[in-house]
């Protein structure tokens, strides 16, 4: 159990660099970002594939099928959908957004996957549940009352980036709960085999996608300097620390905590991911978050550490 919570920490460690990458290019467009970023975490995972060309070559064709599922919704649609949000919106809306992960993916896991896992009884779930909610409302609260003193806030731009981080959680709750299905359908495989296949099943993707919209950025006449921008170094260097951290190791971690712990349990600890990108953006600011911030990060902690101690019990169907 704490060594699942371990795993899961550190990928939300690495998973919230995401949150961050937008901001810092804000000139890029958010489809440009989300097909590089996993064309670089295509590349990563290449010599791993070699190196791990053993257990890839044991996975099936429907093994394969679905990794380019995951790849496609849980990878490219995710960060295309939360890279528009954020350019759109700036960083604390969408994270406060995508901070109800945890609240959605529990309740979703435990009523669609008691049969397997197990019931985590409702009435322990629902205070480290509350104690969720109430961080991120607390959070949202401090957020909002900023973004409504914004002389030059437009709403309707913050509306589309509302909308656009609701399609991000919609592409994240689906992502988790299917790739726990295959892992947990397959305990005898490499949750790092996994990772590296899923890396492999995103690059071509992320190559159509690259090339298809520079294609399409030409055609339209767009003054845009591709195929890397106006600063390629910076751009390539994000891009292939995010592909490296958040993509393939993130991804490697939270398989990791996947196979070791309730969908229910580990959908709630994407909670770190929040935390990381809350203080990540903090750290840009320059600011110390407003003390409603901080009572809101605390009952997020509270609350995961709540929910790491609640046991899971067998259905009459699974006995």
């Amino acid at each position: 159990m704490w060594v699942g919570t371990l795993y899961a920490l550190a990928a939300g460690l690495m998973w919230g660099l995401v949150f961050i990458g937008p901001l810092l290019l804000p000139e890029y467009p958010a489809a440009l970002q989300s097909v590089a970023r996993y064309l670089a975490f295509g590349l990563i995972a290449l010599p791993l594939a070699w190196l791990d060309r053993r257990n890839l070559r044991r996975l099936t064709r429907s093994d394969w099928i679905e990794a380019v599922k995951l790849a496609a919704i849980g990878n490219l649609l995710y960060y295309l959908c939360l890279a528009s949000a954020i350019q759109r919106a700036g960083g604390p809306v969408p994270t406060m957004i995508i901070g109800t992960l945890p609240v959605v993916i529990a309740i979703s896991a435990n009523l669609r996957n008691a049969r397997r896992d197990g019931r985590l009884p409702w009435k322990r779930l629902a205070p480290s549940l509350a104690l969720i909610a109430i961080g991120i409302g607390c959070v949202n609260q401090v957020e909002l009352q900023a973004l409504r003193q914004a002389p030059d806030a437009d709403l309707s731009r913050y509306a589309i980036g509302a909308v656009l981080a609701l399609g991000a959680v919609a592409c994240w709750t689906w992502y988790p709960l299917r790739n726990a299905d295959w892992l947990r359908d397959h305990p005898g495989r490499s949750p790092r085999t996994w990772a590296t296949a899923q890396g492999v099943a995103t690059l071509p993707l992320a190559l159509a996608g690259y090339a298809l919209l520079w294609i399409g950025m030409s055609a339209a006449g767009s003054r845009f300097d591709m195929p890397l921008g106006p600063r390629p170094d910076v751009f390539l260097g994000l891009m292939i620390a995010i592909g490296l951290f958040a993509s393939w190791l993130g991804t490697l971690c939270w398989n990791e905590a996947s196979q070791r712990l309730p969908t229910a349990l580990a959908g709630q600890l994407i909670v770190f991911e929040t935390l990381a990108a809350l203080a990540y953006a903090f750290i840009l600011r320059g600011a110390m978050p407003a003390p409603l911030t901080l009572v809101g990060i605390g009952c997020l902690m509270v609350g995961v550490l709540r929910a790491v101690r609640v046991k899971s019990e067998p259905t009459a169907a699974a006995a």
